[in-house]
């Protein structure tokens, strides 16, 4: 059993959700979530993401907030390929899978692609996926700033992930002043 995570970007669950467009044409959204401060850093929606798609959506992410110890994911294709595997050798993250047929080894993932099913992807009606790109990244605003959980005492995940990165500066400089 994996311990729950205790700090920031110390583990990231990520998994995919399809929908439909209006003309019939299917898409995938790959979703990222943080599971300490659950966050949703990112949401890449379009008719393919294949590993290095998730790649490109990772290395972005470094760019803007650092990249997670570890990244637990399902046995996908995106996530066995060999590229996404030697990125994250390469990276020192570790990918935990988990145990086919057990999604629920992957909670918060599969929690927030509930909640994300419900009220964006069930909620709307998507005529192209610039659309749906567009109301899927309103939805993930939405959810990181407005929406208080009772897992993180009633703050958003942008506010409890900036208490504990405000804590975490202020501890860093006691250290130095000690």
């Amino acid at each position: 059993m994996v311990q729950a995570a205790t700090r920031p970007n110390q583990r990231w669950g990520m998994d995919f959700v399809s929908d439909t467009l209006a003309m019939g044409r299917t898409f995938r959204v790959l979703t990222i979530v943080d599971e300490y401060t659950r966050e949703c850093p990112a949401i890449e929606a379009d008719t393919s993401l294949p590993g290095l798609r998730v790649i490109r959506v990772l290395e972005s992410l470094a760019a803007t907030r650092g990249l997670p110890e570890e990244i637990r994911v399902d046995n996908g294709p995106e996530f066995v390929c060999r590229a996404v595997r030697a990125w994250c050798e390469k990276r020192q993250i570790l990918l935990r899978y988990i145990e086919p047929g057990r999604p629920m080894q992957n909670g918060h993932a599969e929690s927030f692609n509930g909640r994300f099913r419900d009220e964006c992807l069930n909620a709307n009606w998507f005529v192209t996926l610039s659309d749906a790109r567009r109301v899927i990244e309103a939805w993930r605003l939405d959810y990181n700033g407005e929406r208080p959980h009772s897992s993180l005492n009633y703050r958003t995940p942008i506010e409890f992930a900036g208490l504990v990165w405000q804590q975490k500066s202020e501890r860093s400089t006691m250290e130095k002043l000690t």
